[in-house]
Parts: C-alpha cells; structure tokens; sequence
C-alpha cells in the first residue's frame, strides 16, 4: 500500500526522522492560509500523488510570496500530473502539501529496501541526492553505496558509521546520521514496511539533517495490525480493478499489455506470464483467482479482465486441484454470455474434473479455443491476439 508525502513524514516523524513544519491544503485559499500559519518568506508548493519524480514534472513549486503560493496551488489543483511513473495519462492532483522553504548545502539519498537477493533488509545509500538519483544510479553506480543488515544481528552502530563514511560525513553530521539510519530500522520493523526512501535528504547551512521529500510502502499482508495506516489509503489514487479485486478477495495486478490472464496460483501465474512473454506477446494482468475460488469469484475475474480496453485475447489456465475444473467451465460460460465476449479465449483445463470441465466448454457453442498444456495455451494466445489485431 502506498500513501502521500506529508502522511509518510507524519508517521516517520514519530520514530525521530526530521522534517520541516507543513500542512496539507484541498483549495488555493486553503494554501495561503497553511502559508500564512507556517510564517516566514520562502513555501514548497507539493503535489500529492502516489508518484516519484513530481519535481521534473512540475509537481514541486518554490513560492516567495502568498501570491506565488496561490498561483502555484491554482495551476497544480484539479490538473493531472505526467511524470515518468505515472504513465502518459498522469495523475489527478487533489491535495497539496504546502512545507517551509529550507537552505541547504547538499542533497543526500537514503533508503531502506527489502533486498530479496541478499534475503535482508538493505540500506542504499548516494552522496548525489535529488531529482537525478536514477540517472546516478545508472551513469555512475559507483556511487550507489549498499549495506546488507544481517537479521540475526540487526542494526548495530558500525552500520551507521559505514554509511555515514560512505557519504562523506564526519563529526556531528556523521553521528547524526548513523541515529537517522538507526531510526529507520525501528521503524520499518515496526510498520511492516515494503520500502522507505528519503530523497533528498539534505545537509542544512547549520549542519543539521532533514528529510525534504519522504516515500512508504507497506506490506500489505501485515496491514491487519496497523489499521491506523489502513485508514490512510487513497483510493483515488489506486487502479479500479486492483481496488474491487481487493473487495472480492483476487490477487490483481493490471500490467500494459493485450493478453488477459486468469490462473489459480500464484507461482502458476507467474509461470504463465513468462511463457506469454516467450511466445511475443504481453500479459496485460497478473490474476490469482486463489486455490477454492467460487463460480461467482470467477465471474468476478472475468470481468476484471474484459474491463481493460487493451487486453486483445484472453488466456485462462486453470489447474484443478481444490478447485474443480467443471466449476472453472460454468463460471466462464455464463460470464462470456453475459457481456457477449468480442476477444479470442484460450483455455487450458487439467486435474480435478477436467474432462467434465473440457466437455462443458466443448458444448458451450462459445469460440473457445483449447489448449493441451501451458506452451501450447501460449502459443495459440499470442497467435490469437496478433490476428485480432
């Protein structure tokens, strides 16, 4: 689960990392009001979407004067923002964070990962912060520093003094962010977090540390114990499908290409995804219909599919273990007359009543084509949407 800007530094805050004072803002007369309560001369006018790079995209305003603050929060209001994550349609701006403008003297960047490869949680860590850090990553990985933590030990001091080295700070600065680091640790432990980045986070002209710009992902399997985080989430900001998949209980993730997926299992799933990309086509979805799916479940996933304007054929690979193939063969039925499918459909049945399942969908008088194993089922989908097209 993601959420905004000034909600993650809310909660980071409570676990010691350091922010600017600043409030969110609805309208443009709600801006100049938070402005004015904030005092001082210098305001970050911040769009809030779920979406990295809003500074290159016009998304982050620096304003001198109430006017400014107005004017900025009226262009950004209601219009939608293209950044590089968001996709060519961009993303409605409806909120805004209005912050206090700070001097600094660097931009730093620092994160705390879920490093599946090394199987710990891993710091990464660069002394070139800011809007570039990806070109950074990939013109000068050098300097991209990395440092495992090791779970059976956990955080311990020396960590925060390597990557402060790592960095180029000494003295109070390093100290400072050996605790920074320290901090992070606890909390991403104590959030069930999936990742979180500060970036920048910058060196003031006092030599303190803040954190300008702040990002947090939750692991949505432990949200069951931090219904306080539940209740941030912005629907507004989530894909439709992905959000009623959630409501009726489907693993549904809707990618960019043309074919349609619907398996039982998630390894399956990602077994089929890869075997599409084989054949040179694209999935256009990742969808578990989980291992005891109901026919209504089905039915539900179905259109969840058909919903999605780019998926040109449909691939449906069902291994019948606790779920039986014969009920897969009537929930496909009854969707695809329900809403008169106009795309080509494979279907590749076996296990637990697969030859009732294969007799339903031969009787059907519905165009399905049928697949003997996974490679074939791939084969003539890719095959399918290309004449479609």
């Amino acid at each position: 689960m993601n959420i905004h800007e000034y909600q993650a530094k809310s909660i980071l805050a409570n676990y010691g990392v350091p922010i600017l004072r600043g409030k969110v803002a609805y309208t443009a007369d709600e801006a100049i009001k938070v402005a004015s309560e904030l005092g001082g001369a210098l305001w970050v006018v911040k769009a809030q979407i779920h979406a990295g790079g809003r500074g290159k995209a016009g998304g982050v305003v620096l304003c001198r004067s109430s006017e400014e603050v107005h004017q900025a929060a009226k262009k950004l209001l209601g219009n939608h923002l293209v950044t590089h994550q968001t996709g060519p349609k961009g993303q409605e701006v409806r909120r805004l964070y209005i912050e206090e403008g700070c001097d600094f003297t660097q931009e730093l960047y620092l994160s705390l990962v879920v490093d599946r490869t090394q199987q710990c949680l891993s710091f990464v860590a660069s002394d070139a912060g800011g809007m570039d850090i990806e070109e950074v990553s990939q013109k000068t990985p050098t300097k991209i520093l990395t440092l495992p933590i090791d779970p059976a030990s956990g955080f311990q001091p020396y960590h925060g003094r390597k990557l402060a080295y790592g960095l180029g700070l000494k003295g109070e600065e390093a100290k400072a962010l050996g605790q920074l680091a320290q901090n992070l640790y606890q909390s991403f432990h104590a959030l069930d977090a999936n990742l979180i980045e500060l970036n920048p986070l910058v060196i003031t002209k006092t030599g303190s540390l803040v954190a300008l710009d702040a990002k947090v992902t939750f692991d949505d399997n432990g949200l069951f114990r931090h219904p306080e985080i539940e209740q941030l989430r912005d629907e507004a900001e989530e894909d439709a499908s992905e959000l009623e998949a959630t409501r009726q209980g489907l693993s549904y993730v809707k990618l960019g290409g043309n074919i349609g997926c619907m398996v039982n299992g998630a390894g399956l799933a990602m077994a089929t995804m890869d075997i599409i990309k084989l054949h040179g086509a694209e999935p256009a979805n990742f969808l578990d219909v989980g291992g005891g799916a109901s026919r209504d479940k089905v039915a539900t996933a179905f259109k969840l599919i058909l919903a999605d304007s780019n998926v040109e054929a449909i691939l449906i690979n069902i291994f019948g273990g606790i779920m039986r193939c014969d009920i897969i063969a009537e929930g496909i039925i009854s969707v695809a007359k329900e809403v008169r499918l106009t795309v080509p459909m494979v279907v590749r049945l076996q296990g637990t009543n697969e030859k009732e399942g294969k007799k339903i969908l031969a009787e059907s008088q519905l165009a399905i084509i049928p697949a003997n194993d996974l490679s074939d089922a791939a084969a003539k989908v890719a095959e399918a949407a290309r004449e479609a097209a």
